[in-house]
């Protein structure tokens, strides 16, 4: 089991945020902006995925379980708070959320069924956030001459997202998950995730009135397609989720414990 620590970050969100906060690049700043229009009500669902699949599991296959899906309530819920703060300021901007009523929607569709499902899905999307993280880590100049505010808070949560990857899979497993399921709800949060994030980073663009720039498509291609562009990083990662022996802890986490290492002065261990 993983030693999750619960981290109080220690930036303050309460200050507005520049439309173009991420280096002045509007697609940059568009796209990390629908990301965090997904996290409140997803890491909300996170949290009520794993503490149900707890819940559901034996007794005498508790215990081992305990501390880690604390710590991971604990992050989720840290996630969720700042997400909601900025989220705030985005509203201001007069970007309008049309993810999140679209992920409540599907996740109201879970409702009564076996958590098996539900925790499926959360590690199907942990896998995503995992392997997004460990790009952002590895290439942090993508939020060069942001606002140091949120380039700090973007690469705390991605440490903290490659730290907590397990957690979700492990109760899948634990709880009799079969591999058909598995790969069934990664089918689906696969489809869901990349129509969303895209819908809502034009959504964005086009509220901004800079969805038809070239600057704004050249920025995209080189961010998603380039040399160090996020797809064509990710894709191997994503692909493993389907073989037969996977597991998340097959993939390197070095620049999470770094990142954790090097910024301690970034955060505050809760009740340290």
């Amino acid at each position: 089991m993983t030693d999750l620590v619960v981290r109080r970050l220690l930036v303050d969100m309460e200050a507005p945020i520049s439309r173009h906060w991420c280096g002045g690049d509007p697609f940059r700043s568009a796209f990390f902006n629908a990301l965090s229009m997904s996290f409140p009500v997803g890491e909300q669902f996170f949290i009520d995925s794993v503490r149900n699949a707890f819940k559901a599991l034996p007794a005498d296959k508790q215990a081992p379980f305990d501390a880690e899906v604390k710590g991971f309530i604990g992050q989720e819920a840290t996630h969720r708070r700042l997400h909601a703060l900025y989220n705030a300021h985005l509203d201001a901007l007069g970007l309008p959320n049309a993810w999140e009523p679209r992920a409540k929607d599907r996740i109201r569709r879970l409702e009564g069924l076996d958590p098996r499902h539900a925790v499926a899905a959360t590690a199907a999307n942990e896998h995503f956030t995992a392997i997004f993280a460990q790009w952002l880590l590895h290439n942090p100049s993508v939020l060069e001459s942001a606002d140091s505010r949120l380039s700090t808070m973007w690469l705390w949560h991605a440490a903290e997202e490659a730290e907590h990857r397990c957690t979700a899979f492990d109760l899948y497993k634990a709880l009799g998950g079969n591999e058909k399921w598995r790969l069934r709800w990664f089918r689906i949060v696969t489809v869901f995730f990349l129509t969303d994030i895209l819908r809502q980073t034009v959504t964005n663009l086009r509220a901004d009135r800079t969805l038809w720039r070239r600057a704004t498509w050249a920025s995209a291609w080189r961010h998603l397609f380039g040399k160090q562009g996020l797809i064509r990083q990710t894709f191997g990662p994503w692909r493993d989720y389907f073989k037969s022996d996977f597991h998340p802890s097959h993939h390197d986490a070095a620049a999470s414990v770094n990142w954790l290492v090097t910024h301690r002065a970034s955060y505050q261990p809760v009740g340290g």
